[in-house]
């Protein structure tokens, strides 16, 4: 195991798959790659998740069929575990956690987002899909945070922790779910008599935990949560529909005044050198959107931010557009991951027209 997760670590891969059947199999920039060498047997697999998880948590995946913990890789890396059961045998997924935390510079987020972490209270939300950088891009906002503000005690909840942050300017609590507290939502009710001034919530997953980092945000705290979502409207939806019929306007009239912004986030393959590159769509809650919000208009919202580059705002469309007119994706990958695949199809065809136009007139 140590000289796969070596391997790992040299060729920058973000995941190693243990699974019967085949050779362990690495993802370097997004790209799956089997390693050379014998494909694994069942006693295999077993005896490269008992080399690195606990009696403890080997007995969770026998009761409950998986179980998640992170460990230190020396001073190498970190990993964050999946262990499971498939087909009666035990298979793993390691994700590598950066050592270094990025800058906001090289996430490449704009100045809008920095704004959200001086807020005094309110809701920032990070969404995307399963890998597409939530973790590190909020590593990167609380690492500004600890460096910058002096007066702030931070508590993470996390699922499980995947950075680990030192205290700097700042005061920092992480809890890890299954071994400090039960469960997020027991978590965010211990959070209230601790004292914060931030809390981060690692997954908003179910109906209780939505609601008490809502009311968390509500009393008094910047709370930061992340959710599976793309996109501002289908985020809110998403948070509303998680409550009973009849709740849901007095959840929407909470929202619109608690959120502060959405940042919704996807990984592309470059094209201009190896690596990937994030697309972000920044959603910031002005009056307008709170209006949206309240009025469940939430299909309205992505006009307004069409129009609020002056708050900071952009569609993952208008990003996407721009990595592809300055040579970081393919176009490909914009027509797939747009939100209006249409529009944006339209949008290039009228490029190519403009690009032609101009390539025809330098020739004459």
């Amino acid at each position: 195991m140590s000289d796969l997760l070596q391997l790992v670590v040299s060729e920058g891969s973000s995941d190693l798959h243990i699974r019967v059947g085949v050779p362990p199999v690495i993802r370097v920039h997004g790209i799956l790659h089997r390693v050379e060498g014998p494909v694994l047997k069942p006693e295999d697999t077993e005896e490269l998740m008992r080399s690195i998880t606990s009696e403890d948590n080997i007995q969770h995946v026998r009761e409950n069929g998986g179980a998640d913990y992170a460990f230190a890789f020396g001073e190498a890396a970190r990993f964050r575990v999946s262990v499971f059961k498939e087909k009666g045998n035990f298979g793993m997924v390691l994700r590598q956690i950066p050592s270094k935390m990025l800058t906001f510079e090289q996430i490449g987020l704009p100045e809008s987002v920095k704004e959200l972490l001086f807020k005094p209270r309110g809701l920032v939300l990070v969404t995307g899909p399963t890998g597409s950088g939530k973790s590190t891009t909020l590593a990167s906002l609380l690492n500004i945070v600890n460096e910058t503000r002096d007066e702030v005690h931070l508590i993470t909840i996390e699922d499980p922790i995947e950075y680990y942050h030192k205290h700097k300017k700042a005061l920092i609590t992480q809890r890890e779910v299954h071994v400090d507290v039960p469960s997020f939502a027991e978590a965010l009710r211990r959070a209230l008599r601790q004292d914060p001034d931030m809390i981060l919530v690692g997954e908003m997953r179910d109906l209780e935990t939505i609601e008490s980092a809502i009311t968390a945000a509500e009393t008094g705290h910047l709370v930061f949560g992340t959710l599976h979502t793309t996109g501002a409207a289908k985020t809110i939806d998403r948070l509303v529909n998680a409550f009973p019929q009849n709740q849901q306007e007095t959840i929407r009239i909470q929202l619109s005044t608690v959120l502060q912004g959405v940042i919704s986030q996807l990984l592309i393959p470059r094209i201009d050198k190896p690596g990937r590159v994030a697309a972000f769509e920044i959603m910031i809650n002005t009056p307008s959107i709170a209006a949206l919000i309240r009025d469940n208009k939430t299909f309205r919202i992505q006009s307004d931010i069409q129009t609020g580059s002056k708050y900071g705002m952009i569609t993952l469309d208008a990003w996407l557009m721009n990595k592809y007119q300055q040579g970081m994706i393919a176009r490909e990958e914009v027509i797939t991951k747009a939100a209006d695949p249409t529009t944006i199809l339209a949008k290039l065809q009228e490029l190519d027209l403009e690009q032609s136009a101009n390539s025809g007139g330098g020739k004459k």
